[in-house]
């Protein structure tokens, strides 16, 4: 987590949001210490149930990362996409390339009528 966001440069104060899994106090340390936002959903710990607020908090940036899940879930449901096909990271990246494009094509006739609908 840490050498992935050392490697982008990103302004502060972005909300960066990660899985559950990526929660840790090291994790929200380097957050607030390079003063971004933190959307790492919390993790209830065995005897210990989330806050109203924690949960709280969880569904509003689940709202969020939504848009960005559906399209791997529709990837991996419709594509297979589950499954590395190619030993490589050059191949296994031509292999991401190509499923994008066609989850793009597959979802574009029902996204095309509704991007020629008139605005009031």
């Amino acid at each position: 987590f840490v050498p992935l966001l050392d490697s982008l440069e990103i302004a502060k104060d972005t909300l960066v949001m990660a899985d559950k899994g990526y929660k840790s106090k090291k994790n929200d340390a380097y957050l607030k210490q390079k003063s971004y936002k933190n959307g790492i959903l919390h993790k209830a710990v065995k005897g210990k149930p989330l806050t109203a607020e924690q949960i709280a908090f969880n569904k509003e940036v689940n709202a969020l990362r939504f848009a960005i899940e559906r399209t791997f879930g529709g990837i991996k449901s419709w594509f297979k996409g589950v499954r590395a096909r190619y030993l490589g990271l050059a191949k296994m990246h031509a292999q991401h390339i190509l499923q994008a494009i066609c989850y793009n094509l597959y979802r574009a006739p029902n996204l095309l009528p509704n991007l020629a609908k008139p605005t009031k």
